[in-house]
């Protein structure tokens, strides 16, 4: 995960916790067995590494924020967790599997972040993962940008901290790096946030931070609501927000042959 964003341990545990619990699927794909050894990458308060170790794998957790750390080593004081950069990161050990849930569409240099995964995994490990795809969250994206620029002259897309690449451009980065790509998938996952009304404000809060830096908390309080009114219309649905994901999952088998 990047630093770009302030990240909030007991917000994404309280109020976020959908991106842990879509994880447990992505977990499916992986299908951990007793004693492999796997890293989670971008585990940030490590509730699906936890997960992980209940299946009897031998699991370390990496990520870039420490204060997710701190909160994942309180949580789960059994399981090893290390500061690391996705984009460049070298372990001792070496990895049956690498796993990783919503995690890498924090980490621009894809080719950096592959690499390093490469390097982490065993002959024949595999890697899976879940994170944005192509047109992830493109209207509350847009609609940031709009309200930025138009009531505080703020050039919104520059703070970008995301990546969202196609099936194909990030097939063709793991392919480049030798990768034998089994499975890639793109498809939409509207996403419902909790505590009805406010729920946009909790994501906007947990996740879009970097956006609304130098705004006083009136300024961004009005932000937020411009947001919301033209958003409405689109993604509150029956007393809930729906963000409009796009998520891309990959199985991949690290292949010398």
């Amino acid at each position: 995960m990047s630093e770009q964003n302030n990240w909030n341990s007991d917000l994404y545990d309280n109020k976020l916790s959908f991106v842990a619990g879509y994880g447990k699927d992505v977990m499916e794909l992986l299908k951990p067995q007793p004693g492999e050894k796997i890293l989670d990458l971008g585990c940030g308060t490590g509730t699906l590494t936890n997960e992980l170790a209940a299946s009897g794998a031998e699991v370390t957790g990496i990520d870039l924020s420490e204060a997710m750390l701190q909160q994942a080593r309180e949580n789960y004081p059994q399981i090893a967790f290390i500061q690391a950069d996705a984009s460049n990161f070298q372990l001792d050990d070496k990895f049956d599997a690498v796993f990783s849930n919503a995690a890498l569409h924090w980490v621009k240099n894809a080719e950096g972040a592959v690499s390093s995964i490469w390097e982490a995994l065993k002959e024949r490990g595999r890697f899976v993962a879940e994170f944005g795809g192509f047109g992830n969250i493109g209207r509350v994206e847009k609609t940031i940008q709009e309200v930025l620029r138009e009531d505080y002259g703020i050039d919104a897309a520059a703070r970008n901290p995301w990546y969202y690449p196609s099936i194909g451009q990030y097939s063709s980065i793991l392919e480049n790096q030798g990768f034998l790509v089994t499975y890639a998938h793109l498809f939409d996952r509207p996403t419902k946030q909790a505590d009805g009304d406010a729920g946009l404000g909790y994501w906007l809060d947990g996740f879009a931070g970097i956006f609304f830096e130098g705004l006083t908390a009136d300024e961004k309080h009005q932000a937020y609501e411009r947001i919301k009114n033209k958003l409405r219309p689109e993604l509150f649905v029956d007393g809930s927000w729906y963000v409009d994901y796009k998520r891309i999952r990959v199985v991949a088998a690290k292949d010398n042959s």
